[in-house]
């Protein structure tokens, strides 16, 4: 086993976070932790915005990404982060601490792409199957155009609270509108051996 490493990849809904993943994974010794592992069986039990989701998807992702440090994996974990939110900063380094604070690398891959691009990716059969719960297609593409009301990826021009997390770790920002999740894996690979 590895000495571990985690990489997490960020950006907004539909931006290929998963599919990306997916391609590292297939490239290399990493293992995939999307989002939707969690939220797909909790919301088949209990719904959005249940108190029980919400505390179960928390306390899911921690065991998750625990066990993982502990046992040395490589993991690639995808979340969206609202950057201007401190209360996303304050959650993210909770998230990565069981690797941060046993000295193992964290290194953040931030995917950013413009709406009309998302909206595109958002009906992708693949998406759709490993999300069920974005199977009702037009309740799925509102939701990404209302979450694209807040800011999820950062801008060197605007600081935000994830700056200050972000400047701890290795980051690496790609506009992946015009790359194929293979052309995009290849580049972290690199990024990441660099």
């Amino acid at each position: 086993m590895s000495s571990g490493e985690l990489l997490v990849v960020i950006g907004p809904p539909a931006v290929g976070k998963m599919t990306v993943g997916r391609t590292i994974t297939a490239a290399s010794d990493f293992r995939l932790f999307h989002n939707h592992h969690v939220i797909e069986p909790l919301a088949e039990v209990f719904g959005f915005g249940h108190p029980g989701f919400e505390r179960l998807k928390e306390a899911w992702r921690r065991e998750v990404v625990e066990e993982a440090a502990a046992s040395g994996m490589r993991l690639v974990a995808t979340f969206v982060w609202g950057v201007d939110l401190p209360e996303d900063a304050d959650y993210v380094r909770r998230f990565i601490a069981p690797y941060a604070d046993r000295g193992l690398r964290v290194s953040f891959v931030e995917l950013y792409a413009g709406l009309e691009t998302r909206l595109v990716r958002n009906t992708g059969a693949d998406r759709v199957a490993a999300k069920p719960s974005k199977s009702d297609l037009e309740w799925s593409q509102r939701h990404v155009v209302e979450m694209d009301r807040e800011r999820m990826n950062t801008d060197p021009d605007r600081p935000s609270p994830a700056d200050v997390v972000l400047a701890e770790h290795r980051h690496l920002r790609l506009d992946n509108t015009d790359l194929s999740p293979e052309e995009v894996a290849a580049r972290v690979l690199a990024w990441l051996a660099g």
